[in-house]
């Protein structure tokens, strides 16, 4: 198994221990909740994502992180979801807003499982179940999600702006964050193990390895904060940084 994989595994494992903790918006759930009242369901997500990922496999970061953006605000009860027309919903704060994608995705989703199941699979379950499938068609690992959730009907801007990690946060803070979820510092990194998967734009990172005057990474000392950033970037895909 490649290292990719294993940080894929890792996220997947934490993730369908964290859709079994506690929460509001769920009820008593369990692995094949729909199989008697809408048994292809799950098969139905799987299909919209496989095809939106085949136009654009970027697609799935987009679709894991709005999971994790929904979870980690008022519980994974997709309210990530919800439209507002004064811009005071979830999706319209700065975390959320325009970064967060992959609503195209579950909104296809939907309507597929309600044309075969009308008013039986809630919107917070095929979140779910569309995280899992983005983790199995970008690590080829795949687990069971509990299913059951009930989907909210509250979205505010500040929960999110309250709740969200900050891409300034300290590793201090970051624990803190986590730890208000009852994850734990370990969980808390393997979860941000998902940011292999995708890109990120460069100024939401940027500060950590350059502060303006010298590097703060060990770079040679004529390195660019471009050339810093490129170096990441090809890391990431495994193409050699030596140049």
């Amino acid at each position: 198994m490649d290292h990719h994989r294993v940080r894929v595994a890792a996220v997947a494992v934490v993730l369908a221990v964290w859709l079994q903790l506690p929460a509001a918006s769920r009820g008593q759930l369990q692995v094949g909740f729909y199989n008697t009242s809408c048994p292809n369901a799950e098969t139905l997500v799987r299909q919209a994502v496989t095809n939106a990922f085949n136009n654009d496999s970027g697609v799935a970061a987009g679709l894991i992180r709005l999971h994790f953006h929904d979870c980690f605000v008022r519980g994974c009860d997709a309210s990530v979801l919800l439209t507002s027309a004064n811009g005071t919903a979830e999706r319209d704060a700065a975390p959320n807003n325009p970064s967060l994608r992959g609503f195209q995705v579950i909104d296809a989703a939907k309507a597929a499982v309600e044309q075969s199941c009308p008013r039986t699979v809630s919107c917070a379950d095929i979140v779910a179940f569309a995280a899992r499938d983005s983790i199995n068609l970008t690590g080829s690992v795949s687990y069971q999600v509990p299913s059951g959730r009930r989907d909210g009907n509250t979205s505010i801007n500040q929960d999110a702006l309250n709740n969200l990690p900050q891409p300034t946060f300290t590793a201090a803070q970051l624990v803190a964050s986590f730890a208000n979820k009852s994850l734990t510092a370990e969980e808390m990194v393997i979860l941000s193990g998902a940011h292999t998967v995708g890109r990120s734009f460069c100024s939401s990172f940027l500060t950590r390895i350059w502060n303006n005057t010298t590097p703060i990474v060990r770079t040679p000392a004529t390195t660019s904060p471009l050339t810093i950033s490129r170096r990441l970037t090809l890391s990431l895909t495994g193409i050699s940084t030596e140049y």
